[in-house]
């Protein structure tokens, strides 16, 4: 494949591709003016790219800008991350210029598509991305699975891919949505309805399946 160009929460992390570290400062979105102990090499972490920002929550977004990762933007959702007080590096869509933070890339595209920054983020080698968007969409992003990690966010839920034989360790009660139309075989978790499933017992869960990757998703 190939293109051309306080109470405080935090996400669950799930050891899959990524790892998100306490949010210590609450709604202080200048944590990607990099200090001292926040120096990572480039594209060590993952992207982030804002798909739809829609009512993602403050402290979760701050979590993910934690490392200082490059910022991706669609352009509909530019005016609202830079009132966040964010330095975003790539807009993807139709902008204009003259009104683009300093140092600020544009990918063109007549109609936003979560498939350009994507396609942007593949030619640049980055391996990982978390993507924001208002509610998840699989379609857009399966052709892409072979060639970066990704991590889909809502402001209710976070999805990752999986292939079969993936076991994490979970608390008892957590809950699982299985997004695909394989059968699955599962451990240590009990079937509800609707393809969700509840975590029996402390310990490891694992799933078996026949086709590539399935879509999992866990709540926040």
């Amino acid at each position: 494949m190939s293109f051309t160009v306080s109470h405080q929460r935090e996400i669950p992390r799930s050891d899959v591709y990524f790892c998100l570290l306490p949010y210590h400062v609450h709604c202080n979105f200048y944590l990607r003016s990099m200090s001292s102990h926040h120096i990572v090499r480039e594209k060590q972490e993952p992207a982030l790219y804002i798909y739809e920002l829609a009512d993602f929550d403050e402290e979760y977004l701050g979590q993910l800008l934690e490392w200082s990762p490059t910022l991706l933007v669609a352009a509909s959702q530019y005016e609202k991350a830079i009132s966040l007080g964010l330095k975003v590096d790539v807009v993807i869509g139709d902008y204009a210029q003259a009104s683009l933070q300093e140092r600020t890339k544009t990918i063109f595209t007549t109609a936003e598509s979560l498939q350009a920054g994507l396609k942007y983020l593949v030619e640049e080698k980055y391996p990982a991305v978390n993507i924001i968007m208002a509610e998840n969409n699989f379609d857009d992003v399966f052709e892409f699975l072979s060639f970066i990690n990704i991590v889909i966010f809502t402001p209710t839920s976070k999805s990752y891919p999986i292939k079969s034989g993936f076991s994490v360790w979970k608390p008892a009660g957590t809950i699982f949505k299985i997004n695909g139309n394989s059968f699955v075989e599962s451990t240590n978790l009990k079937l509800q309805k609707d393809g969700f499933y509840v975590v029996a017992s402390d310990g490891f869960v694992s799933f078996n399946f026949n086709t590539k990757y399935l879509f999992l998703t866990e709540f926040l």
